[in-house]
């Protein structure tokens, strides 16, 4: 029986949050979430659940009338929705994830909310056993320099969390998690592999568009055919779907070592254009 003092009803606003407890075994006490919950948990169809407004764009209205008695919430926020949250009167819980410790932090902090802070800590554990795996098969091969990028107009780098994948996949993350670039200075980072993974975009980042837009042709990934697109999901959902992105990961940056999975597509042809004048 769940105790008296857990929340029992609970909205969550960010994907993140609903796998985290889907994960622990407590989704049913989601009451609602957001439509791009059911990306990462198809479980939530089985059961007709609110469908709420996220983070960015929460609605007071919205979340009171679901009656939950605990709001879990993540980045980005607007200082909009963060009133909207407020003004609902529930309790709230909110989450700034940018490396996988701060990860291990949330799983615990929202396990720990619902009265299973054991099952959260096998989580944890479960997570840092998978990374160590990946991690220990790579140890003493080349490292390849690799660009992810979580956003395409403006160019943003991948969060820090993505950098410590790609270090456990083996490659080496190039540029600032988290920062806007150029394509120019990304061009003259010239990475040897690109991986696209933009928010909200699933696996439909137009990488034939982006390269020759971007003037990427000479790149060493354009001349050797190492562009990626990995599902959103498995790289910008702070939670356990991140072991999906890491397998993903670990396919682009050492396929002579790892199986292909789910979620990645590999660049079909680079477009013919003038390339940029990058050393190879």
């Amino acid at each position: 029986m769940p105790s008296s003092h857990t929340p029992r009803r609970i909205a969550c606003l960010q994907p993140s949050a609903t796998v985290i407890l889907a994960a622990i075994g407590e989704l049913d006490r989601v009451v609602a979430c957001t439509k791009y919950c059911a990306d990462v948990v198809p479980e939530i169809a089985l059961r007709p659940r609110t469908i709420l407004a996220d983070s960015w764009t929460a609605n007071a209205e919205q979340i009171i009338a679901t009656q939950p008695d605990l709001v879990i919430a993540s980045v980005p926020y607007q200082e909009k929705a963060v009133i909207e949250i407020l003004k609902s009167g529930t309790s709230f819980l909110g989450l700034a994830p940018k490396t996988l410790a701060d990860i291990y932090a949330d799983i615990a902090v929202i396990a720990g909310a619902v009265g299973a802070s054991a099952r959260g800590e096998e989580l944890i554990a479960h997570m840092e056993q998978k990374f160590d795996e990946v991690r220990a098969r790579t140890a003493g091969l080349a490292r390849p320099r690799v660009f992810c990028e979580e956003w395409g107009k403006p160019l943003i780098a991948s969060q820090a969390w993505v950098a410590e994948l790609v270090e456990a996949a083996g490659g080496e993350f190039v540029g600032i998690p988290g920062q806007q670039v150029s394509a120019e200075e990304v061009g003259r980072m010239n990475p040897e592999i690109v991986i696209a993974a933009w928010c909200g975009a699933g696996d439909r980042v137009p990488l034939e568009k982006i390269v020759a837009d971007r003037k990427w042709q000479g790149t060493g990934a354009a001349c050797t055919f190492r562009i990626y697109c990995v599902r959103d999901e498995f790289l910008n959902t702070p939670a356990p779907t991140l072991l999906q992105g890491l397998h993903a990961l670990a396919f682009a940056i050492h396929p002579e070592i790892f199986d292909r999975t789910e979620g990645i597509r590999r660049i079909t042809g680079v477009p013919s254009s003038v390339a940029m004048n990058v050393p190879l």
